[in-house]
């Protein structure tokens, strides 16, 4: 009776464990889906800005693209809360506006390396960021280390990263700076997608109705998206640099 029962038991612990994994990979594939989402709608966005030049010149170039960085600054520290606020319009509207900015600022870039017959270099880097991204938030997702020590030095190598993109932009304007900024902003980023990885797949196990896990996966495709596109730049600056050598 005893070797029964135990047997009994087993089951039921590897059904529940089965039955764990497979949510936790619908839940994770919910969160890859809505990140692509976003990155085809920065895209879409970039190229529509790159079609129309003249209104590219006006809201992405000059001062005005200040604002428009500020105002994602300003999104991407306000929009988890938005997130998690309980309303999914509400949320996916933060989340696409987060998106629209990014294809907005980076159009003048895109339309350089079009303008200058450089098409394969931005798909080039676009495969080169799918690679680098695809390898380190697998190496997040399976890893058995905490990676939750790092936060604080990813935290701080990203707004030094900041200060020197903004200073080299205002004042330096040196192409060493940039490529330099670059190569370590990729680095760090890669390690920062492991680490987000992990902090999203650590969310699901708290369990949680419906609504809030929804509104997990849009916090989770919209960190994820933020470091794709983040790499894809740098990545593409990089290639950028380099052809020009």
């Amino acid at each position: 009776m005893q070797e029964r029962d135990y047997n009994v038991l087993a089951r039921g612990r590897t059904a529940t464990g089965v039955a764990v994994d497979e949510g936790l990979r619908s839940y994770m594939l919910r969160v890859y889906n809505y990140m692509a989402l976003g990155v085809a709608w920065t895209a879409i966005v970039a190229l529509f800005m790159v079609l129309t030049p003249a209104l590219m010149m006006t809201v992405a170039v000059g001062p005005m693209k200040w604002v428009l960085f500020v105002a994602l600054l300003g999104l991407g520290w306000f929009a988890p809360r938005i997130i998690f606020s309980g309303n999914a319009a509400t949320a996916w509207l933060a989340y696409g506006a987060y998106a629209t900015l990014w294809g907005v600022l980076i159009s003048p870039m895109i339309a350089y390396f079009l303008g200058a017959d450089q098409a394969d270099t931005v798909v080039r880097a676009l495969l080169i960021t799918a690679i680098t991204f695809g390898a380190t938030s697998l190496a997040g997702y399976v890893t058995k280390k905490d990676l939750s020590g790092f936060a604080g030095f990813f935290f701080m190598a990203s707004i030094g990263i900041l200060i020197a993109i903004v200073v080299n932009a205002l004042f330096i304007h040196s192409t060493l700076m940039s490529l330099i900024t670059s190569i370590i902003t990729v680095l760090v980023f890669a390690g920062v997608t492991a680490w987000e990885t992990q902090t999203i797949k650590q969310l699901y196990y708290e369990g949680d109705l419906p609504a809030a896990a929804r509104s997990k996966a849009i916090f989770g495709a919209f960190v994820l998206y933020g470091s794709f596109i983040t790499l894809f730049i740098h990545i593409l600056n990089i290639l950028g640099i380099m052809s020009e050598d």
